[in-house]
C-alpha cells in the first residue's frame, strides 16, 4: 500500500526517507532515521516495532542485511511485511514478503533503495529510480520529492492517494525536515508546498539552533534575525 525511498546525499551526508501511500498518516509509522546510525522504512502490513528495534540493531553495529534477517526471523507475519534499510556504512538491503500484494518489489542503487507494494506496476519503481538518478543537481529534499512525483505519474499506489511524508536528518540529533501530509487529495503536491515553505525561514532558523558544535545555539534575537537574513540571502542547499 506504499512506496518509499531511502537515500544518502553524498554531497551533504544527509539521510532521507520519503514515502507516499493510499493510507492515513503514513509518515507516523513508516520512516525511521537516526543520525550516525541509519534508516529504516517498514511498510506493507506494517510492523510498528521494526523501526525502533531496527535502529537499536543498527546502533549496535549490525549491517542492513543483518537487521532485516533478525527482524523477520522473529516475526510470524514476515510474509506480509516489506522493509528496506540503510546502515551506518551506507549499505542497503531490502525484503519483500511473499504475501505482499502485487505489484511489489524493490530496487537498490548507488546511494539509495526504493521499495513498494500494492503499486500500479513495476514501472512505478522504475520511474521513481529514473527520476532520482536524473537530477543529482537538485537540493536533496527536492530531488526526493521529484522522484516520488515521477513514480506517481507512472501509476503510484494502485488504490489512489492519501498521505506522504519526508524525513531528512543531517549531523544533528534532530531532523532537518520532518514534514507530513496525513490526509490530502494531492499529498505529494502538498508535500512540495511544505518543503518550499520550509525554505522560506525554517531551514535558515535551524542553522542557529542548538547543535553539536554550538550546544546553546544563537539566542540573542537581534543577532539571530541578522544571521537568518544573511542565510536567506545566501540561499540553502
Amino acid at each position: 500500500m506504499t512506496w518509499s525511498i531511502i537515500a544518502r546525499d553524498a554531497a551533504t551526508e544527509r539521510i532521507g526517507i520519503i514515502v507516499a501511500s493510499k493510507f492515513f498518516a503514513v509518515g507516523a509509522l513508516v520512516p525511521h532515521v537516526a543520525t550516525g546510525v541509519g534508516a529504516i522504512a517498514s511498510q506493507a502490513f506494517i510492523n510498528p516495532y521494526f523501526g525502533a528495534r531496527g535502529l537499536e540493531l543498527l546502533q549496535a553495529g549490525a549491517t542492513a542485511e543483518a537487521v532485516i534477517a533478525e527482524l523477520i526471523a522473529a516475526d510470524a507475519g514476515r510474509a506480509n511485511r516489506q522493509l528496506h534499510v540503510m546502515d551506518r556504512h551506507g549499505k542497503f538491503a531490502a525484503y519483500t514478503g511473499a504475501a505482499c500484494i502485487a505489484w511489489c518489489g524493490q530496487r537498490l542503487g548507488a546511494g539509495y533503495s526504493v521499495a513498494g507494494n500494492m503499486l500500479a506496476g513495476p514501472t512505478v519503481l522504475e520511474a521513481t529510480v529514473r527520476g532520482f538518478d536524473a537530477h543529482p543537481e537538485l537540493p536533496f529534499a527536492q530531488r526526493l520529492i521529484g522522484a516520488m512525483q515521477a513514480g506517481e505519474a507512472a501509476g503510484g499506489d494502485k488504490r489512489g492517494k492519501q498521505s506522504a511524508a519526508l524525513l531528512i536528518n543531517d549531523r544533528e540529533a534532530y531532523p532537518l525536515y520532518d514534514l507530513r501530509v496525513d490526509d490530502h487529495a494531492e499529498p505529494l503536491v502538498e508535500l512540495a508546498r511544505l518543503e518550499a515553505v520550509a525554505r522560506e525561514r525554517w531551514l535558515h532558523f535551524r542553522r542557529f539552533m542548538p547543535s553539536g558544535a554550538q550546544p546553546s545555539g544563537l539566542v540573542d534575537r537581534g543577532q539571530l534575525e541578522d544571521a537568518i537574513a544573511k542565510s536567506i540571502a545566501e540561499g540553502f542547499r
